[in-house]
Order: structure tokens, then C-alpha cells, then sequence
């Protein structure tokens, strides 16, 4: 069992990692913040876009390292 675990944990390890990596950072629009910020379509429908969608399965990933973590810890 302990095994298993490891494995998961292994795996959801990395795709936590890809998954930050390929988010974009919150200096993207440093221009636009210069100038006062302008109002895009794309921060409009930010919670459709795939920015939101890496936001939050980076939250559920973590939950499930953390909650993996303890697992092993306990095991």
C-alpha cells in the first residue's frame, strides 16, 4: 500500500509542477499597469480563460500533495 501511495504522490508531484510552470506570471501586463491598467476582454472573462483553470487545479493538486504528505507521514 505504502508503494502505491508513493507512486500517486510521485505523480501528482510533478503534474503540480507542470502545471506552475505553465502559468503565466502576474507581471505579464507590466505596460498596461504603467499606464494606469486598461480594461481587455481577456481580464473581462479571466475566470473562463486558461490562466483560471491553471489557477484552480493548482489548488486541488496541492490539497491532494498535502493530504498525500500526511498519508506518508503516517503510514
Amino acid at each position: 500500500m505504502k508503494t502505491a501511495v508513493v507512486i500517486i504522490h510521485l505523480v501528482v508531484c510533478v503534474a503540480l509542477m507542470a502545471i506552475i510552470i505553465f502559468q503565466s506570471g502576474k507581471t505579464s501586463g507590466l505596460s498596461g499597469a504603467l499606464s494606469g491598467g486598461s480594461d481587455t476582454f481577456l481580464t473581462k472573462n479571466k475566470s473562463k480563460s486558461f490562466d483560471a483553470r491553471l489557477a484552480r487545479a493548482t489548488k486541488w493538486f496541492a490539497g491532494v500533495f498535502v493530504i498525500l504528505t500526511i498519508v506518508l507521514n503516517l503510514i
